[in-house]
């Protein structure tokens, strides 16, 4: 237990660095406590609810339906604050952060919790030449590259530049590779199978590659075995046991010598925390996260708290606590429950934080789906189901729960997602 540092007089000025859901469930936490002046800084202007950023990607959903602005989210909560500024320094001692602006936000209590990237496991080159999934405009930029591909296959007619522009290259056989190669797999099979006059939609390679021994690895074997099945009878050719050693151009190596041609080589093998993380402590991990102490704040810097993606922690069983978004939600509560608590009774000791699994869950195309949690294991239509339920539950506001839902519902019906039109940089996505 760590005892709170002396409250501040007047009302406590946080600082929420990151609006993702560790950060939006604090400034929601506090909303509307007039102990409490938040504000909320992020470098975009929307909270993204990345679980379902595949389905933008694959031309399911669009990019407003699993995105809503932050300011609109606090429209009518008068002391919290929302600023779009990317945060390029943090002055743990000072409890203060400074934006690319140049302006300095000081504070007398804060949560860094800025998310993840991709990580490239040491060959940032390999950024340049493959498109990781992390934001909007990786989302977008996934669906414009496979769409281009198969509008420049269809003006293409020789044999071997067409079978690369047909051949999507999925990295990473984790929950959202696996998620990616069966929404391409239903894509380019059910919804745009009758789209083309010069190419057999149905010939595009998905491929699947996976370094360990099998997909969904943190999953039970046999739901592990189940899922490789479901994503080879959509289509996708499923590789485990080999490993990228370079990429070079259009070309994957592969560390048992052999090379694979791809005009679209997807990365969704690893995250790393923000870079932002390496200089407030030592990291604990070769990803950059931070391991707190168990109330979640700063080793030595009680006024800071770190949640998130950036934070490496360990259950009461010593299992790694997932970078999921409940677990995020649930350290979004706990620090603002300790702020609360020490505002009603300061100086009060700081309870742990205590994770409560919600399980893992992953989908593999149209029906079928896997779950896990507790002593529970699911698969198949009823695991899709209770995916999709959860999914809507999650999602911030009204309006996306419904245009989700609809968006489904009528590609469930139809077998035709309304995504599939290609914008540029300049178009505006």
């Amino acid at each position: 237990m760590d005892r709170a540092p002396t409250p501040p007089t007047g009302p406590t000025r946080v600082l929420v660095i990151g609006g993702g859901f560790a950060g939006l469930e604090c400034a929601r936490e506090l909303a509307g406590d007039d102990r409490f002046e938040v504000t909320l800084i992020d470098r975009t202007n929307h909270h993204l609810f990345q679980p379902l950023l595949y389905q933008v990607a694959t031309a399911a959903l669009a990019a407003p339906d699993i995105a809503r602005s932050t300011r609109q989210i606090f429209a009518g909560e008068r002391n919290v604050t929302v600023l779009m500024d990317e945060i390029v320094s943090i002055d743990a001692a000072a409890v203060s952060a400074t934006g690319k602006s140049g302006a300095v936000y000081q504070a007398d209590r804060m949560l860094v919790c800025v998310g993840a990237r991709t990580s490239w496991f040491g060959h940032d080159e390999w950024e340049k030449r493959s498109l990781g999934l992390k934001t909007l405009a990786d989302a977008r930029a996934v669906r414009r590259q496979v769409l281009q591909n198969l509008e420049n296959a269809e003006l293409t007619p020789g044999s071997a530049e067409r079978a690369k522009l047909m051949t999507v290259a999925i990295i990473g056989g984790g929950p959202t590779g696996v998620e990616l190669a069966g929404a391409f797999a239903d894509l380019v099979h059910r919804s745009l199978k009758t789209d083309f006059r010069r190419i057999d939609t149905s010939t595009l390679r998905v491929i699947l590659i996976e370094g360990s021994g099998r997909v969904l690895e943190a999953y039970d074997e046999d739901q592990s075995e189940y899922a490789r099945r479901r994503l080879e009878k959509l289509g996708v050719e499923v590789m485990t046991g080999v490993r990228v050693s370079d990429i070079q151009g259009d070309t994957l190596h592969f560390n048992d010598g052999n090379t694979l041609e791809s005009a679209a080589i997807i990365w969704a093998a690893g995250v790393a925390a923000h870079p932002l993380a390496a200089t407030l402590t030592e990291p604990a991990d070769r990803g950059g996260r931070i391991r707190p102490e168990p109330d979640l704040s700063l080793p030595g810097h009680p006024h800071v708290f770190l949640a998130g993606d950036i934070v490496s922690l360990k259950n009461e069983d010593g299992s790694p606590v997932p970078g999921v978004a409940p677990a995020a939600v649930q350290m979004g509560q706990h620090v603002a429950r300790i702020l609360q608590r020490e505002a009603d009774q300061p100086g009060r000791e700081r309870p742990p934080f205590r994770y409560h699994d919600k399980g893992m869950m992953a989908i593999i195309g149209k029906n079928a789906a896997v779950a896990k949690t507790g002593s529970m294991r699911l698969r198949g239509f009823p695991a899709w189901l209770a995916w999709l339920f959860i999914h809507i539950a999650f999602l911030v506001g009204f309006r996306n729960k419904l245009a989700v839902l609809l968006g489904w519902a009528y590609a469930y019906i139809r077998n035709e997602p309304e995504t599939r039109i290609i914008v540029g940089d300049r178009d505006g996505a």
